[in-house]
């Protein structure tokens, strides 16, 4: 029922956990998971907290992944609605986390209780692998429970990220892998003087704007049949003295990749310096690697949610992989089929985000579906 789901999703959002803090979510959570035979565990580093919970021994074994921090809300005289008092407008559940994607963590629970009520012998395992860490640095949340994981031997055989994934309706989108995201820094190095006497010093920014010139219209690849072609983008260029009659003596620029599985962090690296060294540069270049681009081609995992999205909502749902990156570029190491689904995408990270009332019931009843199809039990009502 709407008030199961909408219950615990306020219950949660009332929680101010804003990155890297938990507020008592997950202890909520474990309350209600261990009502329902899960084994939980509090995985606690660096001030990050972590649950896994688990359900059953054997294979397959089903993951549902998600997070309990929620980003600042801003200026709060701009919400029409205290960010942390879930307040329900016109049909719309207002606070911030509503949409992602603590409304995520209420369905998971919930479709967990359904299906296991009525299924209490099932076949494979559930789990769930919460963090308060991923909306931040990303350090000591879930990659440090998966590399947990492979040291004891715990093989995942599917997991789903409740991000907020839809975009015009609820169910129309699933991310079924992300984009890499390589950044790098360059320093081209010139010689500062006059600005009346260019023969005596070497202007960087009038070498670099060639270099970056070629780099912005460069096709890195073409893409593949799941990703778009990667693209580079320049996020910051910081140059001179603030005087006008001064040559600097130096440029720095920062410039990210976001990069399909057509293209590797080597083959990046190494036609950046190609660039760089043809044009003749004097330069330091330093790299920094946030994600590597994972995907999960059509298959089984793929097929359960699109037909329990089909089963529930009457729609084909898209797959994709735009957007930024996101914990499943973790779990993806140690889980082989690893997607993303969840509620409109629509206000999240904004003032005022929100998520609507009605998507409750059908968002838990396609994570239900989807246990009852990767668990190998009849349909699911």
């Amino acid at each position: 029922m709407t008030d199961t789901v909408l219950s615990l999703a306020e219950e949660l959002i009332r929680r101010p956990s804003v990155t890297p803090e938990d507020e008592g979510c997950q202890a909520l959570l474990i309350e209600r998971l261990g009502a329902l035979g899960f084994t939980c565990e509090t995985l606690a580093e660096g001030g990050v907290v972590n649950l896994w919970a688990r359900r059953g021994n054997d294979g397959p074994l089903v993951v549902f992944a998600g997070h309990t921090d929620v980003v600042p809300t801003g200026p709060r005289e701009h919400w029409n609605t205290d960010p942390f008092v879930p307040t329900i407008v016109d049909g719309r559940l207002y606070g911030r986390g509503a949409a992602d994607m603590k409304s995520s963590i209420a369905a998971f629970v919930v479709a967990a209780e359904e299906f296991i009520a009525h299924n209490p012998d099932h076949r494979g395992s559930i789990g769930l692998l919460i963090t308060s860490d991923e909306e931040g640095p990303a350090v000591h949340g879930t990659v440090k429970v998966c590399e947990q994981l492979v040291a004891r031997g715990e093989k995942l055989d599917y997991c789903i990220v409740g991000e907020p994934t839809s975009t015009a309706q609820l169910g129309d989108t699933i991310k079924n892998g992300r984009r890499g995201s390589l950044s790098g820094r360059l320093v081209v190095k010139g010689i500062q003087g006059h600005v009346a006497y260019p023969e005596k010093a070497r202007n960087p920014i009038h070498q670099a704007a060639p270099v970056l010139a070629e780099m912005a219209a460069a096709e890195w690849d073409r893409g593949n049949e799941y990703f778009p072609p990667t693209t580079f983008q320049i996020s910051n260029f910081h140059s001179g003295t603030g005087a006008s009659n001064v040559v600097p003596g130096e440029a720095v620029v920062d410039f990210n990749f976001r990069f399909s599985t057509a293209s590797t962090v080597d083959t990046l690296k190494s036609r950046v310096q190609e660039i760089l060294d043809r044009h003749g540069l004097e330069y330091a270049l330093s790299w920094s690697l946030s994600g590597l681009p994972f995907l999960t081609p059509r298959g089984t995992l793929c097929s359960a949610l699109g037909e329990a999205i089909a089963a529930e909502m009457g729609i084909e749902a898209e797959l994709s992989t735009t957007g930024g990156t996101s914990d499943g570029r973790f779990i993806a190491r140690i889980c082989p089929q690893v997607v993303e689904f969840g509620p409109v995408n629509a206000t999240i990270h904004q003032v005022n985000e929100h998520i609507a009332v009605d998507s409750l019931v059908p968002l838990k009843n396609i994570y239900r579906r989807t246990l009852h199809a990767l668990l190998s039990l009849p349909p699911a009502p």
